[in-house]
């Protein structure tokens, strides 16, 4: 039998919602937060499970930036760049860049196993990294909330068009991180 888009969202929504923002979830956050505007999702159960999948992923990077080391990163030349200006910004606000790196698109996954080569005790990184993820879901789901909302009170019947804005939202999402990517790629050929 064929599942419509209302009825996937509601079987595997929480479930895409926790694996997105395991690895990313930027986007998918702004777009969980419209949907629960219009019903189709719970907001605090989005925020709980994107919250989860968030804190897992970056204590787990964390916890490979301990066991493997600054070997591990020399193994990795495309991070230098980046690994150089996070422990440069680690050294002069540490707490900051544990609390908001999530909001710097391209270092999610890179800042936390630097975090853990840099030697900041588990429990200082387990409270803020807490109290981070609590803050950029909170933020990013509240996002595409109030989009629903603000669109609502634009559009006279907005259930003709929640399916396009959806589309919208990972159209952007999706030319974002190709121009992320693309300049990404530039920049590695000029090294070369």
């Amino acid at each position: 039998m064929f599942m419509g888009i209302e009825s996937f969202i509601i079987h595997f929504g929480y479930i895409v919602i926790f694996l997105g923002t395991f690895f990313a979830g930027e986007a998918l956050l702004v777009l969980a937060g419209f949907m629960a505007h219009r019903g189709f999702l719970d907001y605090p159960l989005v925020v709980l499970v994107a919250m989860i999948g968030a804190f897992t992923s970056d204590q787990l990077y964390y916890y490979l930036g301990r066991k493997k080391g600054l070997p591990y990163l020399d193994k990795h030349p495309s991070w230098k760049s980046k690994v150089e200006r996070i422990l440069k910004l680690m050294h002069r606000r540490q707490n900051l860049v544990i609390l908001l790196f999530r909001f710097v698109y391209g270092v999610r996954s890179v800042t936390p196993f630097v975090i853990g080569v840099s030697g900041v005790s588990p429990l200082k990184f387990l409270a803020l990294n807490i109290t981070g993820a609590f803050v950029w879901t909170v933020t990013l789901t509240s996002l595409g909330y109030f989009f629903g909302h603000a669109a609502e009170r634009m559009l006279d019947d907005i259930k003709k068009y929640e399916y396009v804005i959806m589309g919208g939202i990972v159209l952007v999402s999706l030319v974002l991180w190709l121009m992320h990517y693309a300049a990404g790629k530039r920049k590695e050929r000029l090294k070369l």
